[in-house]
C-alpha cells in the first residue's frame, strides 16, 4: 500500500514578534499614541481603558481587546478609579484572514484568556527584557531559554486568534457532554473557589475555610490549583491579595499601612515581607518604579 502525505495549510502565520508587554499602570496613566507598520493588540486584563484609533474611541473593560492594523494610530488612557493591567503584543502577520480583526472590539472567552496567560508566561521564560517596561522597542532573548519556548509563543498567539475567528464567525461546534464532565465539574469548583477568595480578599481565611465553605476535599482543592497555577490554593490566595495591593498602591488613595489593614494583614511588616516575597520588591520599591515610568511618559 502506497501512503500519500497530506499538506497542512496555515491560515494564520506569525512571522515576527516585536513586543510582548504586561503593564500595571497607574490610574492616571496616559499614552499619547503611535503608529507602526505591524499589527498590535491591546487587551485589558483588569480595570478600564480608553483607546483612540483612526476609527474612533473605544472603552475597554476586563477581558476585552482591540487589534490595530499596520499604520493605524492608537493611544491609551486609564479611566475610572481603578489602576488597569494591560497586555500589549505587537507582531508581523501577512495572512489574509487578519482582515477579520480590523475595526473590532472583542471579548476573550475563557480558553482564549488562558492562551493569553500562557503566552505571557512563556514570554517571561524566554525574553530577558522586562515585560513591564512600556518603552521597550527591542526585546532580547535569554541565553538559557527553555527548549521550544520561542515556538510556543508563536503557537499560543496563533491559536488564540484562530479560536477568536472561529467563535465569532462560525456556527458553534457540538461535542458530546460526557467527554467533559470531569473538566466541567472541576471548572465549576475552581470558579466558585476563586469567587469565594475575591469575596473574602480582606480576610484571613484558611485552607479549612476554603474546603468547608466550598464543600470540597483538601486534596481535590490542592490538585485543582496545582493544575491551574502550579501552586497551592493558599499560595494563590496570597498572590491574589498582593495583586490587589499593587492595584491599590497605583490608585494612590491609601498609604501602605492603610492598605495593609484594608487587606487584613496582621502588621505592616508582615505585609511588606509578603509583598516582597511575591512581587520581588518592597512596596516602596514598587511605587518608585511606577512613578519612574510615569515621569518618563511626561518627558
Amino acid at each position: 500500500m502506497a501512503f500519500e502525505s497530506m499538506y497542512l495549510e496555515e491560515d494564520i502565520h506569525i512571522d515576527r514578534i516585536y513586543t510582548i508587554h504586561y503593564f500595571e499602570y497607574k490610574s492616571d496613566f496616559h499614552f499619547a499614541g503611535e503608529r507602526h507598520n505591524f499589527w498590535e493588540f491591546q487587551c485589558v486584563d483588569k480595570g478600564k481603558a480608553e483607546i483612540e484609533t483612526d476609527n474612533g474611541i473605544y472603552h475597554l473593560t476586563s477581558g476585552q481587546l482591540i487589534f490595530h492594523r499596520p499604520n493605524e494610530f492608537h493611544n491609551l488612557i486609564a479611566i475610572g478609579n481603578t489602576a488597569p493591567n494591560i497586555v500589549v503584543v505587537s507582531f508581523e502577520c501577512n495572512s489574509p484572514c487578519m482582515k477579520f480583526f480590523e475595526k473590532k472590539l472583542l471579548k476573550l472567552s475563557d480558553p482564549e484568556r488562558n492562551l493569553m496567560g500562557m503566552l505571557i508566561a512563556e514570554a517571561r521564560r524566554c525574553i530577558k527584557t522586562p515585560l513591564d517596561d512600556p518603552y521597550t522597542e527591542k526585546m532580547e532573548k535569554k541565553e538559557d531559554f527553555l527548549f521550544g519556548s520561542q515556538q510556543l509563543i508563536r503557537i499560543y498567539l496563533e491559536q488564540m486568534m484562530i479560536y477568536m475567528i472561529r467563535r465569532n464567525s462560525s456556527p458553534p461546534m457540538t461535542v458530546p457532554v460526557s467527554q467533559f464532565v470531569n473538566l466541567k465539574n472541576n471548572s465549576a469548583v475552581y470558579k466558585r473557589v476563586i469567587a469565594y477568595m475575591e469575596d473574602h480578599i480582606r480576610e484571613n481565611i484558611t485552607l479549612c475555610d476554603l474546603c468547608h465553605d466550598n464543600m470540597i476535599g483538601r486534596s481535590q482543592l490542592q490538585k485543582i490549583f496545582q493544575e491551574q497555577h502550579q501552586c497551592g490554593a493558599m499560595d494563590f490566595f496570597s498572590r491574589l491579595k498582593i495583586a490587589y495591593a499593587r492595584q491599590l498602591i497605583r490608585e494612590n488613595q491609601m498609604n501602605f499601612t492603610q492598605i495593609s489593614e484594608f487587606l487584613g494583614y496582621s502588621s505592616i511588616h508582615y505585609f511588606s515581607r509578603q509583598f516582597k516575597k511575591i512581587s520581588g520588591m518592597t512596596p516602596t520599591e514598587y511605587i518608585t518604579s511606577i512613578k519612574a515610568l510615569s515621569e518618563r511618559e511626561r518627558q
